[in-house]
């Protein structure tokens, strides 16, 4: 069988949906060998992504009008390039599918990981919200199968796409493998020194974007205050709302218990790759991540799977991702945010239960159980 990718979140994104593509892609190359993967990509940072495998093919666009207009290849041009490779299925690996894709004999899937932007609008201008509704609605009602990667994600495709329930297939992502392994104490303290982390910290991972409410957690850091003197080191990034947490910040004397981590060290440094963001997820007490809506949460998993920790929403996905082993909390309540920390930094008892119902909780979904799932997915437009 050849399957075929829309890889560029593969090769390009650092974050998010290029985790879930790179994830997948070498799952299903290790585990189902003998099936041939065509990653098509208008271009290939290959820092990102370079898996090394004969059954692996990268494909870019060919002409010179096509590298020069690569998204309408993407979006529209690469039908031709499909047909020509002979794929047999197409997935769209981020909420996108060709336009056309149907008329040619291709089968295709879509992941959609989240409507984030119906649910909240305000936090995208007019002309992305547009962008979105079209690419995604027109992908869910072409494609041949879409996969969502939470059951809440798939009750928000039905409730505001209208698409049949049977049409939909829930297939919760894995996490790069590498955090299910313990990492060496000498590659912890190697990764403590690069990056100049304290003793003690709680950890945030994520885009600093309202939804994802690093203010709430900076209020919860300021209530435990002095009783906690851990600061909270923070990986991602963002524009208006970090100005918003900045202010609060220096509002509140917080300058030194709040260390922005990617800032300090540029979003192109080693802190976003897997080996070292699981290193400091061990080197960290817990890892925090109150957001007010998730297609999934991975950070969640990556936590669990590392046996660190969390405190996370009690609404969205995130108890899908958190299982009965996460402490959760209502985002809007900062005091909420506060029990968890005082809980995780005092009750060494209560830790150690979180860690193993952690590890357990992410060993229902491992890499080998999700790529079978994925591939079961595949065999069945067949």
């Amino acid at each position: 069988m050849k399957i075929g990718f829309d890889a560029k979140r593969a090769y390009c994104n650092a974050t998010g949906l290029g985790n879930y593509s790179r994830t997948l892609i070498s799952l299903l190359a290790k585990y189902f060998p003998e099936e041939e993967y065509y990653l098509f990509t208008p271009k290939a940072s290959t820092s990102l992504f370079n898996l090394n495998d004969k059954h692996v093919h990268r494909v870019l666009p060919a002409s010179a009008l096509h590298r020069l207009f690569s998204s309408v290849w993407r979006s529209r041009w690469m039908t031709n390039d499909l047909v020509k490779n002979k794929i047999n299925i197409f997935h769209g690996l981020s909420h996108e599918i060709p336009m056309g894709i149907h008329k040619t004999g291709v089968k295709s899937i879509v992941t959609i990981h989240d409507l984030i932007h119906e649910k909240f609008p305000e936090q995208y201008n007019p002309i992305d919200i547009k962008i979105y509704n079209q690419k995604y609605r027109y992908a869910c009602q072409h494609a041949d199968k879409i996969v969502a990667i939470s059951e809440h994600t798939k009750k928000d495709i039905i409730d505001l796409y209208k698409i049949p329930e049977e049409k939909i297939a829930v297939c919760v992502q894995s996490c790069d493998p590498v955090f299910s392994k313990i990492i060496n104490e000498e590659t912890k303290q190697q990764v403590a020194q690069e990056y100049h982390l304290p003793k003690e910290f709680f950890l945030s991972v994520g885009s600093i974007i309202e939804r994802k409410n690093l203010l709430n957690v900076c209020k919860a850091l300021l209530q435990v205050q002095p009783e906690i003197a851990a600061p909270l080191v923070v990986i991602g990034n963002g524009r208006k709302y970090k100005k918003e947490v900045k202010t609060f910040i220096a509002e509140h004397g917080l300058e030194k218990s709040v260390i922005f981590l990617s800032e300090q060290f540029g979003d192109n440094s080693r802190i976003s790759q897997p080996e070292t963001l699981a290193a400091i997820y061990q080197l960290s007490l817990g890892m925090i991540y109150p957001s007010f809506y998730e297609g999934f949460g991975l950070p969640v998993m990556e936590a669990l799977s590392s046996e660190v920790p969390v405190i996370t929403s009690n609404v969205s996905s995130l108890p899908e991702a958190g299982g009965d082993a996460a402490f959760y909390v209502n985002p809007a309540q900062p005091e909420e945010i506060a029990t968890g920390m005082k809980k995780i930094y005092g009750d060494k008892m209560y830790v150690q239960k979180m860690k193993e119902k952690g590890k357990k909780y992410a060993l229902q979904n491992t890499g080998e159980m999700y790529a079978h799932k994925m591939m079961k997915i595949y065999q069945s437009l067949c």
